[in-house]
């Protein structure tokens, strides 16, 4: 499953702070920095002593990041006033809450009001889009051309803001890689430039740029947290998940330590598949914070991976009743649809899988609902069912994945030939694809059980040829190299080749030295072969005397 079941915040470019005391412009400097690590607390701690705009201002930023709107806007307002600054913060108010004309009406007033010449102002306006959920980067792009043109050159945070900007569009990467590339060249020891490009590239999959980038900017600043918590991003999606969640662990020691921190830390886990350890973070998180969704989510989600599906349909209904019909996600409705499958309510579970797949219109999404009708078919072992899904899947495209999974929906339904035939396809697009020919040996076994007919033999002896060839993992191959010898063996010993039987068994015990059926074969093999007992001829009668 590829979905983030946390949100990440935006990174902010550094805000620019109108004219304050010494003593204030550095706090807020120190907390511009806290939130830049995602120091959350440490900078509601610097900021709050302080009563001034620019402390408030921050704040709005603050909560911003924590996608907390409402406390967001709440302090842009006490940070709002007549001057340029508080005409800014009027408008990032109005932008947290999503009323983006009234924004642009307050952003457009302070940018008169110092005659579009303060590039200050105009970099504040540009990082408020940047910084905000809007798509409509036409207003955005205006205050930078102005901010650039104020400065003649480009400026650091100015192109980190521009590149923010950029990303809110969907055709907007090739531009916002243009900017943090221009944001480096204009300062090479910008920290935050080569994060954002190697935030960039882990979204394009580009894994040796990302990994580039996001190594220098920890070059740069070892304590950059968000840094490694995108390190181990890309590690994650490129498969590498020890490496994803050891990385993970380095962004954790660095990161702050909260419920927040607790709950991302719950997500990753989940995702490289540690179910345990994350369900004992996830109840940590939840011993503090008991509303948290993404927590709630994750619970019965987690209790389903470690085999307790009573429990997980007990924290589902919980999470169900509790998250926002906004904020249920695909990935709800199939861990509800298998999780009531597994806990013997498969009709419901099957139910809620369909209205979820009516209502999807991500194919890939849609797919991945499918499988799991399928696979709740599966668990009530009504085969019939399972297989209809899987073959109107695959009238729409579909992958071996998906044929291979209908070769064995056939095999579970006893329609062996045509699980033959599926198997088929796939050896002939996938030819060393070792788990496919062993399920198709072992259809065939069903089919010839007594060997006679050595159905299953090409396919046995095709296993055993690519368990040596060169890089093959023994440990993946010994299970199935069990049941190729042993088959083998009866086979053989239905030919009358019983030297090559007593080999095929003598191959089981070395693989399995416990395996009683190998021993009992060789058993039989080696007995000595007892020879029936020669009758005597009756001794004759002597001859009468005449």
């Amino acid at each position: 499953m590829s979905f983030k079941p946390w949100k990440q915040p935006l990174l902010a470019a550094i805000a620019m702070v109108a004219g304050t005391t010494a003593a204030t412009a550095q706090n807020v400097q120190s907390a511009q920095r806290a939130i830049e690590l995602g120091r959350y607390n440490e900078a509601r701690a610097m900021l709050r002593p302080g009563s001034s705009p620019e402390t408030a201002f921050e704040l709005g930023r603050l909560y911003q990041m924590r996608d907390l709107p409402d406390s967001a806007a709440y302090y842009f307002n006490k940070a709002a006033g007549t001057t340029p600054f508080g005409q800014v913060a009027a408008g990032r108010a109005l932008l947290a809450k999503g009323q983006v004309a009234p924004a642009e009406t307050q952003f457009e007033a302070a940018a008169k009001a110092t005659k579009n010449k303060d590039a200050k102002v105009l970099t504040m306006i540009a990082q408020a889009y940047g910084e905000s959920d809007s798509k409509d980067t036409g207003k955005a792009q205006t205050y930078l051309t102005a901010a650039q043109t104020v400065i003649k050159k480009d400026d650091a945070a100015l192109m980190v803001a521009r590149g923010d900007i950029f990303l809110h569009s969907e055709q907007g990467g090739g531009e916002a890689m243009t900017s943090f590339d221009r944001a480096i060249t204009a300062n090479p020891s910008y920290t935050q430039a080569y994060y954002k490009k190697g935030v960039l590239n882990v979204r394009a999959r580009n894994f040796n740029a990302a990994r580039e980038s996001l190594s220098k900017a920890i070059e740069l600043d070892p304590s950059y947290a968000p840094a490694y918590r995108e390190l181990a991003d890309m590690y994650y999606y490129a498969g590498q998940y020890d490496l994803a969640l050891s990385t993970f662990q380095k962004y954790v020691g660095l990161a702050e330590k909260s419920p927040a921190t607790d709950a991302q830390y719950a997500s990753f886990l989940y995702l490289t598949k540690k179910y345990a350890e994350a369900l004992t973070e996830v109840n940590k998180v939840l011993e503090t914070d008991q509303k948290n969704l993404t927590m709630n989510r994750l619970k019965p989600y987690l209790l389903y991976e470690t085999g307790d599906f009573a429990g997980a349909a007990t924290a589902m209904d919980a999470y169900m009743k509790m998250a926002p019909a906004d904020k249920i996600i695909p990935e709800d409705y199939s861990y509800q649809g298998r999780i009531l499958a597994r806990a013997g309510r498969a009709d419901e579970g099957i139910a809620i899988i369909n209205k979820a797949i009516t209502a999807t219109t991500d194919p890939a999404k849609k797919g991945e609902l499918q499988n799991d009708l399928a696979t709740a078919y599966m668990t009530k072992k009504d085969y019939k069912n399972a297989i209809g899904v899987y073959r109107a899947k695959l009238a729409n495209g579909g992958d071996l994945t998906d044929q291979f999974r209908l070769a064995s929906a056939y095999g579970n339904n006893k329609q062996y030939a045509q699980s033959d035939s599926v198997y088929g396809i796939i050896n002939t697009a996938k030819p060393t694809y070792a788990p496919a020919i062993l399920a198709r040996a072992k259809v065939n076994g069903v089919r010839d059980a007594d060997g006679k007919q050595g159905l299953a033999k090409p396919y046995y002896d095709k296993y055993i040829e690519l368990s040596k060839a060169e890089g093959a993992d023994p440990a993946k191959f010994r299970e199935g190299l069990v049941a190729s010898y042993g088959y083998l063996g009866v086979y053989n010993y239905q030919k009358g080749d019983k030297a090559t039987a007593k080999s095929n068994f003598e191959q089981v015990l070395v693989l399995d030295p416990t395996n009683e059926g190998a021993k009992n074969n060789i058993d039989v093999l080696t007995a000595p072969v007892r020879k029936a007992p020669v009758k005597k001829a009756p001794a004759k009668a002597p001859a009468k005397k005449k």
